[in-house]
């Protein structure tokens, strides 16, 4: 649905932003983008509607090139292009109601429609009972749902999110991607995420890219990627979820043993590992902890075992493991 196709941005005072980005987008995906700050996210995503012009490349969506579009062109195709920002941008001095029909009357709706539009939207975001109320009455969360709706005025076909929930707390957050999700999924929408939290990416994406310094360093599924990141950038950014590593090799270490951490992905989750495992290799397993992380496309186990025995069929082990599909850390070796 969405190529991009050798796009840069380089800015009048000499910032090369956004670098030779070649990039697929399929229609329905939830894409995330992520990087650290500077990375460019930011600057790419906007030449999806043209906020901001590339200095060169293509942006081909439905086949249309719109770096080739002219003004009248632009605007009728940014109707199916919605946007939510980060900081809202509502208008303090309309309702809720008239924030989310400005957009509709700038777009020339009948009145009659729009008084309809707005009341869809309100009841798709979960509003219904603020029409009437202004931004500075509501909560930070409900902002961001009014800001969805507008975003949605228009039937878009592609939403656009830009850091949308960095300013929100983590149990708001949560309740917009799921709002967003909902919606995805409710009206087929092609949703792509600017993000610098790896906790969205996790949560509601399906695939992702991973920026540095104006690239695209990793791209990928999600599940392939929290499992097996491959750049350092990516790492750091992993990084920073919840980590027990660290805390369970200081509990178990001992000398002569290893601590490996297993990561099964989708099915071979519901496999009896473990027990062939036990059956094929005469050392033995001792299971410390697990967990089991709930991605947007599948879920991912996460299992503590503790080796002991034999040394030369501690490695035959973990290279079994490996050889079934599955991802192995060693993350303490006593020897």
């Amino acid at each position: 649905m969405i190529y991009i196709n050798n796009a840069n941005k380089i800015y009048p005072n000499g910032l090369h932003a956004v670098k030779n980005i070649n990039l697929h987008i399929s229609k329905g995906d939830i894409f995330g983008i992520i990087g650290l700050s500077g990375a460019g996210k930011s600057s790419l995503i906007r030449l999806l509607n043209r906020l901001e012009e590339p200095t060169s490349g293509e942006i081909i969506i439905d086949g249309i090139n719109i770096t080739t579009l002219n003004k009248k062109e632009l605007l009728e195709k940014r109707k199916k292009i919605g946007m939510i920002f980060q900081h809202f941008n509502l208008l303090s001095s309309r309702t809720v109601g008239e924030n989310i029909a400005f957009s509709l009357e700038i777009a020339n709706w009948n009145k009659k429609d729009i008084k309809n539009r707005v009341d869809e939207l309100l009841e798709l975001v979960e509003l219904s009972d603020k029409k009437n109320s202004y931004p500075s009455q509501l909560s930070g969360g409900q902002k961001q749902r009014v800001a969805i709706a507008r975003a949605l005025a228009n039937n878009p076909e592609i939403l656009l999110s830009d850091e949308a929930t960095s300013a929100l707390d983590p149990k708001t957050t949560k309740s917009i991607l799921e709002l967003i999700k909902n919606i995805q999924k409710k009206l087929g929408l092609t949703v792509i995420m600017i993000t610098h939290q790896m906790e969205v990416i996790r949560d509601i994406c399906n695939k992702v890219a991973v920026m540095a310094h104006g690239e695209i360093v990793e791209t990928g599924g999600v599940h392939h990627i929290f499992s097996a990141p491959q750049n350092s950038v990516t790492k750091e950014l992993i990084s920073h979820l919840p980590n027990d590593n660290e805390t369970i090799v200081n509990l178990v270490k001992t000398a002569g043993k290893m601590i490996v951490k297993l990561k099964f992905l989708g099915s071979i989750a519901e496999e009896p590992i473990i027990s062939q495992a036990i059956k094929k290799f005469n050392i033995d397993f001792s299971i410390i902890g697990g967990s089991i992380e709930n991605l947007s496309t599948m879920q991912v186990g996460h299992l503590y075992i503790e080796l002991s025995g034999n040394i030369k069929e501690q490695n035959e082990a973990i290279d079994w493991f490996q050889e079934a599909g599955i991802f192995v850390e060693v993350i303490y070796n006593g020897f």
